[in-house]
This record gives C-alpha cells, structure tokens and sequence, in this order.
C-alpha cells in the first residue's frame, strides 16, 4: 500500500499479519485503518514528498492528543508513536479506532436535525478553548502572546514554499492583514482546522472525536472560530457529486447565530471578526496552494486533488471582502 509498508508495520508491532484501507478525505496527512483481525488502529504518517517546515509533526499531534484525552475532551486516545523512519519510511503514530461517521455527502445531512449538530459543533469548540493548557500539559505547548503576528509571517512562507502559479491578489491580501493585526486574548489550544468533516459523529448526533490535530499549538482561538466560519461557506461536502457548501442546506445556521452560539459558550467577545475571517480565508487559501503544489509534483495519494487549485481564487477574494467588512 502506497505509503504503509504493512510488513515493516508488522513486524514493529509484533503482530499478526495486518491489513489496511486509506480514509478517504484528507488532503495533508496520510491516515489508514489498521487491524490485525482481532485490534484496530488509525495510523497517521506525514505526507508524502513536499513537506513544508513546521508541518506534519507526528510528535506533537500525538502529545495534543495524549493531554485532550487525559483531559476529558472527545479525542482518539493514542497508543504509540514512532519517530524511527526505517519502520515505514517516515514517523507515525497508532490511535485507538473510533466508531462513528464523518459527514461528507450533503443527502446524508438533510437526513438529520443539521441545525443543532452545527451548533454543538460550536459548543465543542468553545469547550476546547476552556481547556486550560497550564493544568492539561499543554503549557509549552505554544507561544499565546504575539500569535496572530507570527501566523501572518508563518503562513506568508508557507505560500512562497508552495509556489508554482501566479495567484493574483494574494500577496496584497497578506499585505492588508500585516498593517492591521489583532493583538489577542488569552491564549488558548487551538485546533487549526476545526470542521465538520474532521469530527466523527455518533448515531445521537453526539461528538465522538475530533481529528486532525496537526496544526494545534497555543494561540487565539477567535483564529479557529473564524476559520470555522469560513469552512461553513466552502464546499467541503457533495452533492450529487459536485462541491457542496454546509450553509447552502436546509437548517444551516447562519455565521451569525454561529457566532453568537460560541460567544454564550466561551464567554468571549465575537464583535469584530472581520480580520479573523480575513486571515482565515488567507490561511485557507495557502493550505490548499500547498496541497495544489503537491498535485502537480504527483506527490498526492487518492482521487480530487485534480480539483483543490481551482478554490484558492475564490478564497481571496472572501479574504478581501471579510477585510472590508463583508
């Protein structure tokens, strides 16, 4: 299997022979279902080729995951991580199998009550954002003062890593986002990618896990409210095979109820979000440039990549919208 020498794996492991299948849906990390006939995992590994700096830190995730899990927060619990790359040729790390299903096809949400699953998704985060990274674990786990400054610069680099086009109006959106940047609140874990496709949701509509925690550290968490925000408009689902956005379905709650949901939870002021989204936008923008630069390297395992480069004009348009007020 392209990615997972299940050989290697086994014999790491010490177990009987294994089997695997890739989830479908994930544009960065590599993420398989592992069992030996009797267990079952979830192995996450890094991408294959082009890996920006900073990215795909196998250590870190499965720390985050380690505290969230001690913590009580709705996470798969870790069960090993390994940094030696002989085992299957880069570090990954095993998670215990969750049961539950991630919403990807629009005809499945119309099937259920979507208004209150969007808003316990905005519950969910808010909790995250409670959590108390001091009393978790998590106190070093990032750098809360001065956040949104350096993910301007951060993610200013990661474009010019990952570029192989002209993409007009990218520059000058970084450029009106660097003059104007919110100082923050307290600092929080943030996920850095929270949306509705990265939770596993069970049969009661509850929250069973949320996944993806490779681009958590400490930080402001308006940051990832935002980029919730911005992911309810994207068409992150399908419909009859073509690109779908959340909000267009029946029940969606509107960015404002969203938004209003998460003050009462959290506490937090959600007045002035313009920026946020802004940068949300930008940042979205960036990460699916990079996933497009690996499409075109032929660096990508699975079907719709073909697809990712056409978003990111649309992307910064919204980021300058969000910037004038929109």
């Amino acid at each position: 299997m392209k990615g997972l020498d299940l050989e290697k794996l086994r014999a790491y492991l010490d177990s009987p022979p294994l089997s695997a299948t890739m989830f479908a849906g994930g544009r960065s990390n590599l993420t398989y279902a592992v069992t030996d006939g009797t267990n079952r995992w979830v192995l996450r590994r890094p991408p294959l080729g082009h890996v920006l700096p900073t990215a795909h830190d196998m250590v870190r995730e499965h720390r985050v995951l380690s505290a969230l899990s001690h913590a009580g927060f709705p996470v798969p619990k870790p069960v090993l991580i390994c940094d030696d790359i002989s085992v299957i040729g880069a570090p990954f790390y095993l998670m215990e199998h969750v049961d539950g299903k991630i919403y990807r096809d629009a005809a499945d949400l119309e099937k259920i009550d979507l208004h209150s699953l969007t808003l316990r998704l905005v519950d969910t985060l808010a909790d995250l954002h409670s959590l108390d990274p001091e009393k978790i674990g998590l106190g070093d786990f990032g750098k809360p003062e001065g956040f949104n400054a350096r993910q301007v610069r951060r993610w200013k680099q990661q474009l010019d890593a990952s570029r192989s086009r002209d993409l007009s109006g990218i520059d000058e959106l970084h450029a009106r986002l660097a003059t104007d940047i919110p100082a923050g609140g307290p600092g929080a874990v943030v996920h850095g990618d929270f949306r509705l496709d990265n939770v596993l949701i069970g049969p009661e509509g509850q929250v069973n896990a949320v996944l993806d925690w490779e681009m958590s550290t400490l930080g402001d968490p308006l940051s990832d409210l935002a980029l919730m925000l911005v992911y309810a408009g994207r068409p992150l689902l399908f419909r009859d095979g073509k690109p779908f956005a959340p909000i267009n379905l029946p029940g969606h709650p509107s960015l404002d109820e969203m938004s209003a949901r998460y003050a009462e939870r959290s506490g937090r002021d959600v007045r002035d979000l313009h920026w946020y989204v802004g940068f949300a936008a930008f940042k979205l923008a960036v990460i699916l440039e990079g996933v497009h630069y690996r499409y075109t390297k032929g660096q990508t395992v699975g079907a719709g990549f073909d697809t990712v480069g056409a978003m990111v004009p649309s992307l910064i348009e919204q980021g300058h919208r969000a910037l004038e007020g929109h």
